[in-house]
């Protein structure tokens, strides 16, 4: 782990400082390392710390040449992933914004289900 352009070891930052340097909060890169979605990092005893190249690296991955690009690779938001889910190909459409597919119908007020009026069942 040395720096090969002043012989010197590699600078290791402590989470405040790696945040800093990376422009997020403490507390994002504390949830990314939590989730599992941050930089890697190494722990010194009770210690978190950062080596610039792995923050450089964890940085790169989100490089790209315009916003058509897809990448190579991608940076996670720092929430939970679960590589069980599939992610949806499309938008979900949720109850309260579906299509107009049924404009007639009523939506009950006292357990939310819709049902169709009584002159169109």
């Amino acid at each position: 782990m040395r720096d090969s352009s002043n012989g010197l070891p590699p600078r290791l930052l402590r989470t405040p400082e790696a945040a800093r340097y990376l422009g997020l909060s403490g507390r994002t890169l504390e949830k990314h390392r939590s989730y599992g979605t941050g930089p890697v990092y190494h722990k010194l005893g009770g210690r978190v710390v950062y080596a610039l190249d792995d923050l450089n690296t964890w940085a790169d991955r989100g490089l790209r040449r315009s916003t058509s690009d897809p990448g190579t690779s991608i940076v996670h938001p720092a929430k939970r992933i679960d590589a069980n889910t599939p992610k949806p190909a499309h938008p979900t459409v949720s109850p309260g914004n579906r299509p107009n597919s049924n404009r007639n119908a009523v939506r009950s007020t006292t357990t939310g289900d819709t049902t169709r009026p009584p002159d169109q069942r």
